[in-house]
């Protein structure tokens, strides 16, 4: 298993770019050479160029966590705080809103988002950290924002957290991380609606540093999962291959640098890289700014 995780690796070990934070999540390149993150538990939103000092962009930004485009390259920010999606120019400034409600009652505490090459926006809501007198619905889903602005509920979870779809879009992988710890997928027709659910892999560990949490996909269909011990990888069937090791618990991740082989790590109190021989699945919007 070890050897066959390392040898998806070009890296021996990550490596640190910047530390002194306190929860870093949310990680996205951005195709002009820099990355987004943020430090929820301090409510800021940075931007990183490798090798340079993280520049504090937001403040307050309401228990910010998960970030991903639109396919008019705005970024869109998951407050959980703040209890909805929002819009952000590129100076960290709040733009407007994406979603706030669903069927006139306010979501939980948005956490994860992704974006599909439709433009549809897809993004989980999980309710156990809201106390039971504040939560307006009952439930912890996935929802869907499809291009016209329509917020349909695709599924009903236990916790659902990070989100990533497999290279043709078809499926859509969801991580659970409170009580039972699996990640669920989601089967897709033509119009983004669910076919059928189904568990993916049990990532159930004795190991207490860390739970299923943030994910992304290769070009090849692997899923990496961050959990217990660092990374997990998974084969398209599910197969788990072996866990990347982290010096820190890491909470998210995201494909990065010019060729997608930079896997930039949101670690705890630090931001890592980490150096891979297949590329990461191009975030859609990526194609239409290349072609600007």
């Amino acid at each position: 298993m070890a050897e066959a995780v390392s040898s998806l690796l070009e890296s021996a070990q990550p490596e640190r770019l910047a530390t002194g934070f306190t929860f870093t999540e949310g990680p996205l390149r951005h195709p002009g050479g820099f990355y987004y993150f943020v430090d929820v538990r301090e409510s800021r939103l940075y931007r990183l160029v490798p090798g340079q000092q993280p520049e504090l962009l937001r403040e307050r930004t309401r228990g910010g966590n998960g970030t991903t485009f639109d396919l008019q390259g705005q970024l869109l920010l998951c407050e959980g705080e703040g209890r909805r999606v929002s819009r952000l120019a590129p100076d960290g400034k709040v733009a407007g809103a994406l979603e706030e409600r669903f069927e006139g009652k306010r979501f939980n505490r948005p956490n994860d988002v992704v974006c599909k090459s439709d433009g549809s926006i897809y993004f989980t809501d999980p309710g156990l950290r809201v106390p039971l007198e504040n939560r307006e619905l009952a439930y912890s889903a996935i929802f869907r924002v499809s291009p016209d602005g329509n917020v349909s509920k695709l599924a009903e979870f236990e916790y659902p957290n990070g989100l990533a779809f497999s290279p043709n879009e078809r499926t859509l992988y969801v991580a659970n991380t409170r009580w039972a710890q699996y990640i669920h997928a989601l089967d897709l027709d033509d119009a983004g609606n669910v076919t059928q659910r189904r568990i993916f892999a049990d990532m159930t560990s004795p190991e207490r540093d860390g739970v299923p949490d943030g994910m992304k996909v290769d070009a090849e269909g692997r899923v990496f999962c961050t959990g217990p011990g660092g990374i997990w990888v998974f084969l398209p069937d599910g197969t788990h291959l072996g866990t990347i090791r982290t010096p820190e618990v890491t909470a998210n991740l995201a494909f990065g640098g010019p060729d997608l082989k930079t896997l930039f790590l949101t670690s705890s109190t630090s931001v890592h890289s980490l150096r891979v021989k297949t590329p990461g699945v191009p975030h859609p919007w990526y194609a239409i700014a290349a072609r600007r």
